[in-house]
């Protein structure tokens, strides 16, 4: 690569990354570290076939629970590992709680996909972050084609 190509800023690095079709979400970690992980207490009792380990999990009387870390001023979930902004993972990605799998924005097939309230919380965690928004658009231009779920949007960054 060129070294005056290489991409600077911030807007400009998920930009290139969306360009080479990686995940934007694993360099990104914000809605895992802006909102609250509150769900069924369930989810992680193993007798109940929860996957959540409760030892990750804070109650909230009566019958909820969150993830640790994401009951504050300043959340930040026990469960992610990395730097936001640069490059992140969950822990327990496999057994997350329902709130994490139903967040909405969603990578398959090389695009990104959301719906517009999905986008617009996803871009509220990122703007809490200092990072850029991403916008309804193509992800890549040659993404390959797809059938999209009802609801769902490819994204791309703002440019």
């Amino acid at each position: 690569m060129d070294p005056d190509a290489a991409p600077r800023t911030m807007p400009q690095l998920v930009a290139f990354a969306a360009a080479l079709g990686e995940n934007p979400c694993l360099r990104c970690g914000a809605c895992c570290a802006h909102y609250r992980v509150s769900f069924y207490w369930a989810e992680a009792d193993e007798a109940q076939g929860g996957a959540v380990p409760p030892a990750l999990t804070e109650e909230l009387p009566p019958f909820r629970l969150c993830m640790q870390g994401t009951n504050c001023r300043q959340p930040r979930c026990a469960a992610l590992l990395g730097e936001v902004g640069r490059e992140v993972r969950c822990a327990i990605y496999a057994g997350r709680p329902s709130p994490c799998r139903e967040f909405g924005v969603i990578w398959r097939d090389g695009v990104l996909r959301s719906g517009p309230e999905e986008l617009a919380r996803c871009n509220a965690a990122r703007a809490a972050w200092g990072l850029p928004p991403l916008t309804i658009g193509p992800a890549r231009p040659d993404a390959p084609p797809n059938v999209p779920t009802p609801g769902d949007a490819p994204l791309a960054p703002a440019a």
